[in-house]
């Protein structure tokens, strides 16, 4: 937490996060909190100004969110958006009314005669509106900072009182001037400084490590070699080097050499007392026959919980497990709409820190994913590590669909290694958010050379995301598909037909199980 940054009270939005997003891109530091947050958890966080988010709801049904009553009172800098414009004028002495024609998609922003919000930003500009209701009445002391066609009051402001209120959504890459407003809102009228980056994070996160840990503490880590868990290691490494263990399981579902590359950066770059359990006996025994995707999740999580605990019960004056949360992780948790439906079970260690007694240190959980990457730079951390697309915690059991055996692991592995490594060469892997191949559960007629075969259908999966939420399928070009689905059954025995999928998430979600 770096005091003097916003704080971003979340009324359920589907833009929230991204403008926590756009402000810590512009070196920011924010937090989302509930929107009716208690003014005393807000001031927790020392912030140097608010930003109140978006709603689905009205501010006059009943059931509506509302925040803290010294929201309206503080002398902090205030941006409304949207939904907290409205609530700005709603309880400030202005007039927000339903019934008028909805508003959803571009529109034309004029900037109002010496508007200091709006300053400097030329007329027609596009601005993404989202609303039903609008604010038909300035409260005392506003003047209009912007207008539409359809909206006489597109923008409010009182400068005396620091309080700023926009109808539009700056955030999105729609509001083609979302960034530079953004900047005169945060730097000129709330006179913040852009003092958030990683090498400060750094710093801040493994003093805070130690004060965690205080004097006596020692740390352990389900290392799995994913982006996350190895930023958690790179950073307890540098904080508390002595006092730390990363444990590795292998569960025999891992991608073609990643036991290697994880034994390669840990053991012998970093030179840590890397733990590695060779689980794979247990994990294949116990997935034998089981076909069910959440009957695999939930069987590997158990496994892995049971190995990781007899490999960290050898490790003496164990206090803390750390694990590698993320801030969308707390976001879900706190938003006002509240946690999400579970959609499928996740491969953690959740049972762990009771059940051993141990405290649980989360170090990553204020950095979105972008910049845990950022931070695993600035850590050491090899740009093939910090920069490879995610991978599930149940690993290649998911990927193939069906039962789990040895022969179609194997199989699968020559497959991905094949597609991974087209991809790196041909200069398309960094372009991708995540790529994977598939094993399906049937088998088509082939003919290879003069003789019939009957051969298994590999599924290739490629998308573009930026948090993994929403994900797009990656237009690949076919010379590329072509290339590939030939260097595929050319290079593994045993695959006949190769085909791409094209769903986007919603409606399919990015892994197939």
């Amino acid at each position: 937490m770096i005091p003097g940054g916003v704080a971003i009270l979340d009324f359920g939005s589907q833009y929230s996060q991204l403008i926590a997003r756009r402000v810590r891109e512009l070196g920011v530091y924010c937090e989302l909190l509930p929107g009716d947050a208690a003014w005393s958890r807000v001031l927790r966080m020392k912030p140097g100004a608010l930003i109140l988010s978006g709603s689905p709801f009205s501010v006059y049904a009943p059931g509506s969110p509302h925040p803290a009553p010294e929201v309206f009172e503080t002398e902090l800098p205030l941006l409304g958006v949207c939904y907290g414009m409205q609530l700005l004028a709603h309880h400030t002495g202005g007039r927000v009314e339903g019934g008028h024609a909805r508003e959803f998609g571009p529109a034309e922003i004029t900037p109002g005669d010496g508007s200091i919000l709006l300053r400097g930003l030329d007329h027609g500009l596009t601005a993404w509106m989202s609303h039903g209701d609008r604010v038909t009445g300035l409260p005392p002391g506003y003047t209009v900072a912007a207008s539409t066609q359809l909206l006489p009051i597109a923008a409010m402001e009182n400068p005396g009182a620091k309080r700023y209120g926009v109808q539009f959504h700056p955030e999105v890459n729609h509001t083609v001037f979302g960034v530079p407003f953004l900047e005169n809102f945060l730097f000129n009228l709330a006179g913040l400084s852009p003092n958030w980056n990683m090498k400060a994070y750094a710093v801040e996160a493994a003093e805070a490590v130690r004060r965690e840990l205080g004097e006596e503490g020692h740390v352990i880590l389900g290392l799995s070699g994913g982006v996350d868990s190895s930023v958690v290691g790179a950073l307890l490494h540098r904080a508390v080097p002595g006092r730390f263990t990363p444990i590795f399981v292998d569960n025999g579902l891992l991608r073609q050499g990643e036991r290697e590359q994880v034994e390669a950066t840990f053991r012998d770059h970093f030179h840590m007392p890397l733990v590695v359990i060779d689980g794979t006996e247990a994990f294949l025994g116990q997935l034998a026959g089981v076909s069910d995707p959440e009957s695999k999740r939930k069987t590997i999580g158990r496994v892995f919980i049971e190995l990781f605990e007899k490999a960290a019960a050898g490790i003496n004056g164990a206090t803390h497990l750390a694990q590698g949360t993320l801030y969308p992780d707390v976001i879900e948790s706190v938003s006002f709409r509240g946690p999400s439906a579970t959609i499928k079970s996740h491969h953690n260690v959740g049972g762990l820190p009771e059940k051993m007694h141990l405290r649980l240190l989360e170090p990553l959980r204020e950095l979105f994913k972008d910049e845990v990457r950022e931070l695993g730079r600035e850590l050491g951390l090899p740009d093939t590590m910090v920069d490879r697309h995610p991978f599930p915690g149940p690993g290649l059991a998911v990927r193939i669909l069906g039962p789990v055996n040895r022969d179609d692991l194997d199989l699968l592995r020559r497959v991905d290694a094949v597609f991974i490594e087209y991809l790196r060469e041909n200069g398309l892997y960094d372009r991708i958010w995540q790529a994977f191949a598939v094993l399906l559960p049937i088998r088509t007629v082939g003919v290879m050379g003069d003789e019939r075969t009957y051969h298994r259908v590999a599924a290739l999966r490629a998308v573009t995301s930026t948090d993994g939420m929403t994900a797009d399928w990656y237009r690949m070009d076919p010379d590329h598909m072509a290339r590939l689905s030939s260097e595929i059954v050319n290079r593994v025995p045993g695959v006949s037909r190769v085909v791409y999928d094209i769903s986007s998430k919603p409606p399919a979600t990015i892994e197939w199980e």
